[in-house]
């Protein structure tokens, strides 16, 4: 502490290798360490997480850990199979789905030991976990994972910005493809953003709104004199509301107290920072918020939907032994999954009410479970819980 006091954390970094190495390689290896540094602040958004990136690597009890060709890897105690993954290479963090270790395979979680011998197993679909965030013990992985989830979530917000944009170009009578490239880095430059994906993913997460930037694309550029750009562009037909497919990432969310799903009237609400959520027409949550009208999209189902999508219903049943067992059969029969229960009893009463999330994959396929829930002889009553 005394020498980081003195002479900096570079100084102290080479003071603690300069007994096992000679100068020269202790040189080599502090303008490494020094590289890792400015990599981690490049990515990292602000001066409070590059600290954060960094700090334990300050200070850390090391471990010793082998690598499969016999290569030794110095990590702070405490780090994972994650952390030693992207030690090894970025590449192989990202793709990693498992840990060999000691010749047994092992969770990504696993915290390593000295002397453990450590393989990563890997998957070219596999992809950075959120969850790895609240294990990973090194700030070179931690900041590896965060950029990219960071890349992930501008490129899906991106895509439903376009799809967005398209439908307002559409109403302007503008075809997409035909604004011109130098419109679009007017724009970029008059907004200040950097690209036309930057603006794009904007308008997914809410920052802007889609027939604002319509409007901006839609006026002629200081270069061009030709007059407003739609004069010169061939029509475009008139799309109707933004289709949903189904399972459409981080960008498009399903709001929780209402529990849309295929087959249901819906209507979406710009949440700034989240993206798109879709209601119900007539979700009383959102009726309460008084949205403004320029927060609302129209949107509807697409013909193909695919995926599963949370759906509650509430029982007012009589109860018995065995009454659960035989409801959780039902609904599994009827090829639904369960995904919560709650069960309330009123004092001295032989009656439970009883909420059961579920997943299903359309409004028809909701009713089908109902129905077949409904043929038990001890539900009284059952309805579809919107909240």
């Amino acid at each position: 502490m005394h020498r980081v006091a003195e002479t900096g954390v570079a100084a102290h970094w080479l003071y603690r290798t300069a007994g096992a190495l000679d100068l020269e390689e202790a040189q080599r290896e502090t303008h490494r360490w020094l590289q890792s540094l400015l990599e981690i602040q490049s990515e990292s958004r602000d001066s409070r997480e590059f600290l954060e990136h960094v700090k334990g690597d300050l200070f850390p009890e090391e471990i010793y850990v082998f690598t499969p060709k016999g290569k030794i890897m110095a990590l702070p105690r405490g780090a994972t199979a994650v952390d030693f993954a992207y030690g090894v290479h970025t590449d192989i963090g990202h793709h990693s789905v498992a840990a060999r270790i000691n010749y047994e395979i092992v969770p990504l979680r696993t915290e390593l030991k000295n002397g453990d011998h450590v393989e990563i197993l890997t998957a070219p679909s596999a992809r950075p976990n959120p969850s790895w965030l609240t294990f990973v013990a090194t700030g070179k992985a931690r900041s590896r994972i965060r950029h990219y989830l960071k890349g992930l979530q501008q490129k899906e917000s991106a895509a439903l910005g376009e799809r967005l944009l398209t439908q307002a170009l559409a109403t302007l009578k503008i075809e997409p493809d035909a604004v011109p490239w130098e419109r679009w880095d007017a724009l970029a430059k008059e907004y200040g953003a950097r690209s036309k994906l930057e603006i794009l993913a904007d308008i997914g997460v809410g920052k802007r709104l889609s027939f604002v930037v319509a409007q901006a694309l839609s006026r002629s550029s200081r270069a061009d004199e030709q007059g407003p750009i739609g004069t010169n562009l061939a029509p475009a037909p008139v799309r109707g509301s933004l289709t949903l497919h189904g399972v459409e990432g981080v960008a498009i969310q399903y709001a929780k107290c209402c529990r849309p799903v295929p087959g249901d009237a819906i209507i979406a609400q710009f949440r700034k920072g989240q993206g798109l959520v879709v209601h119900l027409r007539d979700c009383a949550t959102l009726k309460k918020q008084r949205v403004d009208a320029s927060e609302l999209v129209d949107v509807e189902w697409a013909a193909d939907v695919k995926g599963v999508f949370d759906a509650g219903m509430r029982l007012l049943v009589s109860d018995r032994r065995g009454l659960l067992a035989d409801i959780a059969t039902t609904i599994n029969d009827a090829g639904a999954n369960i995904d919560n229960v709650s069960v309330e009893r009123p004092d001295g009463s032989d009656v439970l009410a009883m909420f059961f999330g579920v997943q299903v994959r359309d409004r028809k396929h909701l009713a089908q479970v109902i129905r077949a829930l409904k043929r038990l002889p001890e539900v009284r009553r059952i309805m579809r819980a919107r909240t």
